[in-house]
């Protein structure tokens, strides 16, 4: 039996902060999981207001900030691990994401692999969507391979990110997609509101659905795309917002038309034809006025697993993409991706 104690990080297009988790994984057949520790560090102003710019930076300054990146994680890893004997195998980094348009073959994650791995004294491994994208894939999302490996009794994996994403077998191919915006845009719009989140939905619940700017939302082209497809801040920036913005309605009434859109767009994504398990996760499931507005919307059964799993899914499962990189074992699938083929990537960073 094989086994492995790997750290996963990530910090999520939301801002939220840095995840981190350290898991025991085990290969008998199948993978199976331990958390043992999860922590999220919630950036200091100083790094939210560094994050937020490094799109506006000039080349120098980026190259810069991605050192200094590196250093700071390898920073919160070392104190993450204070209390920690046991012997760590791999730390596998998301980054975060800076330039995601993989028209252009461009996405770009910050956080210095070899400086992780120096600083923390562990193997690093990186930069897990170049490789993808040069084979002509979106580079996103990475987490479905996880999903299959150790998620397999749901037939959808929804997390409730910055944007939601889904992930499901269909004839025992894996697919998934972003669906649309989610944390990233009711942060946004809470932010302008004084908030730095809509705690339970509370502010949403404040305004009125405007059908005209919902109905804009939805015509969007993105949404008549077939999967493979991602999103991106780029995307949010240039064509969601506008949309939003062209409307004269109270920003209330802006988070409340786009409470429902996400739940919309949810529902969309779902076999309608099928009593289906739906595994949820990620920050936005605690949002209840979204949740319930997602169940409303199907008829499926909606799961919502323990606190570790909810907050740590996707680190946990960057984890186990670092494990299997280093097994040089398949960790990005081209049929969730569309990619020219399946590979196995990350850049490996030895201290």
């Amino acid at each position: 039996m094989q086994s492995y104690h790997a750290i996963g990080l990530m910090s999520g297009t939301s801002l939220d902060g840095l995840d981190m988790v350290l898991c025991k994984f085990t290969f008998n057949q199948n993978w199976h999981f331990n958390i043992i520790k999860g922590q999220t560090i919630e950036y200091p102003k100083k790094w939210n207001a560094k994050l937020v710019s490094a799109p506006t930076l000039s080349g120098f300054e980026l190259s810069l900030l991605h050192k200094e990146y590196g250093s700071y994680i390898g920073n919160c890893v070392n104190e993450f691990l204070n209390d920690i004997t046991i012997d760590i195998d791999l730390i596998a980094s998301h980054g975060h994401t800076v330039f995601h348009q993989p028209d252009k073959t461009l996405t770009v994650q910050i956080g210095d692999g070899q400086e992780i791995a120096v600083k923390t004294g562990i193997k690093t491994i990186c930069d897990f969507r170049s490789f993808d994208v040069a084979l002509g894939g979106q580079g996103a999302p990475l987490v479905p391979v996880g999903d299959k490996l150790l998620f397999s009794d749901y037939d959808y994996c929804l997390n409730l990110g910055g944007f939601a994403n889904i992930s499901f077998d269909e004839t025992d191919i894996r697919f998934a997609y972003d669906i649309c915006p989610a944390n990233i845009i009711l942060n946004y719009l809470a932010n302008k509101l004084g908030h730095r989140y809509d705690k339970n939905g509370a502010l949403g619940l404040l305004g009125k659905i405007n059908h005209d700017l919902l109905e804009n939302l939805k015509s969007l082209d993105y949404y008549s795309q077939n999967h493979p497809k991602s999103l991106g801040k780029e995307w949010l920036d240039n064509i969601f917002l506008p949309v939003i913005e062209g409307f004269k309605i109270s920003l209330h009434d802006q988070l409340r038309t786009v409470y429902e859109h996400i739940a919309h767009q949810i529902s969309n994504a779902l076999n309608p034809n099928k009593n289906s398990k739906i595994l949820v996760t990620g920050g936005g499931v605690h949002n209840k006025f979204l949740i319930n507005l997602i169940k409303h919307n199907t008829l499926s059964e909606i799961i919502i697993p323990d606190k570790k799993i909810i907050e740590y899914k996707e680190a946990l499962i960057f984890a186990l993409l670092g494990i299997l990189r280093l097994e040089n074992q398949v960790n990005c699938l081209a049929s969730v991706t569309g990619a020219t083929k399946d590979s196995s990537t990350g850049i490996i960073y030895n201290p």
